[in-house]
């Protein structure tokens, strides 16, 4: 009885969040209920939850997750200071000339506007409103631009600055010294937020060629259903090419000022995020799009989104206290050890049991729910955990995307005309999903495309 109790902690777990309960409260309620249950009968010992303020203490005064915060305001202040509009007129100009160069243009503000807002709702939302008119009216396929919408929309999964990359870089270099610990290893190396960031920039921009080349072969192929912008709407070669200079060279400074700083040295990713958020505030004033009431719609978006996360990774930390305390993490580990495949069918189940909870949990509660049980044991098989942390965000992204629960897919539904059916995004996204694994699967034979880039900078 007592070995599936973790099992039916988890499963309620997920049921609880399937009839519509707050993720956090989930969590910790269902923990707590479980960890009563279970000391009443014997099964469970309180000074588990002992633990729990010291826990909440790591939390407060981890300098790695201050930058939680300051990623999100800067992608907020982004988002209200209309550069994703701007960005995505001005490439769409830019490229408009082409066949499939209006898609183009919304891929690479995808990846822009995914890297520095971090949330995939957002990104969708705003990447839907903007582009997914415009590309109807043009006469794309809708099949397609809803595909494009949501894939370029969960770019942010994996392209750096990612508050998501943040979060698993932090819960990945807690699971590595514990695997080390594990080993007998007691001066274990580290990983930093700044190693997974290096490490995600190959896979993720070779995902972004991969969506052009698949663009291009379309206007090869099906010409018509991606079609060239009008010359009567088109903007004046000198005119344009100010224009662009204009909106495109602040917005990519400040990337490259946050990532550059990350991998120079120069700056931990905590203090690379407040360089963003600084810049974030000088690129509204400069577009003139800053006053009282922006900051303050910024600030309050801010706090909603971190208190979010901070409260889930409290529930988290609740839940992660009673798993053990039931010995969850001793019956994972025999049962990923004793699976046939050794390290290949461990790492196949983990990452098909994390692409099926993508479908109910979002990529935060994975992290601080799955990750910390899974993650040392995979990372005591050897496992690299940069490439693990690459392959997880990969993982989850192409969940994302999949139908029918796909959450990428809920929220371009909640933002698309009318005329456009369900149909029809779940068939435009096929193509992507195809393209994700893909990914997946050359990462998968080539690690070195996520360790390679680190180890030449980090050494």
């Amino acid at each position: 009885m007592a070995e599936f109790l973790p099992l039916l902690l988890f499963l309620t777990v997920c049921l609880v969040l399937l009839l519509g309960y707050p993720v956090a409260f989930s969590l910790g309620g269902t923990a707590l209920a479980f960890a009563w249950i279970g000391g009443w009968a014997g099964y469970f010992d309180d000074a588990f939850l002992q633990a729990l303020p010291n826990r909440l203490y790591g939390i407060m005064t981890n300098e790695t997750l201050i930058a939680v915060p300051l990623f999100v305001f800067m992608g907020v202040m982004l988002e209200r200071s209309r550069v994703a509009e701007n960005l995505l007129d001005t490439m769409a100009s830019l490229f408009g000339p082409l066949r499939g160069g209006l898609g183009i243009s919304v891929t690479l503000v995808g990846m822009l506007l995914a890297a520095s807002t971090g949330i995939v709702g957002a990104t969708v939302v705003t990447m839907g409103l903007l582009s997914l008119p415009t590309m109807l009216k043009r006469n794309y396929d809708p099949a397609i631009s809803c595909g494009l919408v949501c894939a370029a929309g969960t770019l942010g999964q994996i392209i750096p600055p990612s508050i998501i990359l943040v979060l698993l870089g932090d819960v990945l270099s807690a699971a590595y010294q514990q695997a080390q610990l594990n080993m007998g290893i007691f001066s274990p190396d580290t990983v930093s937020v700044g190693d997974l960031f290096v490490g995600a920039m190959v896979p993720g921009l070779m995902l972004v060629l991969l969506y052009i080349l698949y663009l291009v072969t379309v206007a090869v192929v099906k010409p018509d259903s991606v079609p060239a912008i009008p010359i009567a709407e088109r903007v004046l070669e000198q005119r344009l090419f100010l224009r662009a200079l204009k909106v495109l060279v602040p917005p990519l400074l400040l990337i490259v000022a946050v990532l550059g700083s990350i991998l120079g040295g120069l700056a931990t990713p905590t203090e690379a995020a407040s360089v963003g958020a600084i810049g974030a505030m000088l690129l509204a004033i400069s577009q003139q799009q800053f006053n009282l009431k922006t900051l303050q719609e910024v600030m309050t978006g801010t706090t909603r989104v971190t208190s979010m996360v901070f409260l889930i990774f409290i529930g988290a930390s609740l839940f992660s206290l009673v798993f053990r305390g039931f010995g969850g993490d001793e019956v994972v580990t025999e049962l990923l050890t004793d699976l046939p495949g050794g390290v290949i069918g461990a790492m196949l189940v983990v990452m098909l049991v994390m692409f099926l909870l993508g479908f109910i949990l979002d990529f935060i509660e994975i992290t601080f729910v799955v990750v910390p049980i899974v993650g040392p044991i995979l990372l005591s098989m050897g496992l690299d955990p940069v490439w693990l942390g690459v392959m997880i965000a990969i993982n989850l992204q192409t969940s994302f995307l999949t139908p029918p629960f796909g959450f990428a897919l809920f929220y371009l539904r909640g933002v698309a005309p009318r005329e456009v059916t369900t149909g029809e995004i779940y068939r435009g996204v096929a193509p992507f999903i195809v393209i994700q694994l893909l990914m997946l699967g050359l990462l998968a034979y080539w690690p070195s495309l996520a360790t390679w880039l680190p180890d030449l900078i980090y050494g």
